[in-house]
């Protein structure tokens, strides 16, 4: 599934990056997140409680930066699996700042595959789902900015 969005920020690209690499910012922005904790260098384990019309389900993921540009890309793996199945995706995320860089577009770009009982159940509904999810936590991001 691919899926991919813009989002605004008005804070300069350095404050949305920093944003982005806190650990403490992202638990409380990621829907379903009971945890997250460093595991190496750009590298973390996460566990998240995820549903998808009437399946839901607990997950541990980790979750590897790479490619890190501060405060303009980087690129994230995600590889989870749970009581339901499994989900991995890479994404692209894309800081540009507007033309007087005061405020900052975030763009990104994934590619995901969910399998499983959760995928069974819910697969008409993964693309609303997901994208649904993305808005919710680029949403809290900006607030949390």
């Amino acid at each position: 599934m691919e899926l991919s969005g813009d989002y605004h920020f008005p804070k300069p690209p350095q404050a949305v990056w920093d944003a982005l690499m806190n650990p403490d910012v992202l638990a409380g922005c990621i829907p379903g997140c009971r945890s997250i904790e460093p595991d190496g260098p750009d590298r973390y384990r996460a566990a998240v409680n995820i549903r998808v019309g009437p399946v839901s389900g607990q997950y541990t993921a980790t979750v590897s930066l790479s490619d890190l540009n501060p405060p303009h890309s980087y690129k994230m793996a995600i590889e989870g699996s749970g009581n339901l199945g499994f989900a991995s995706g890479v994404s692209t995320i894309t800081l540009t700042p507007t033309d007087d860089g005061g405020a900052t577009t975030v763009h990104v770009d994934a590619d995901s595959q969910v399998g499983g009982a959760v995928a069974r159940v819910g697969q008409r509904m993964m693309g609303s789902v997901a994208k649904g999810m993305l808005d919710r936590f680029f949403g809290c991001l900006a607030e949390s900015v």
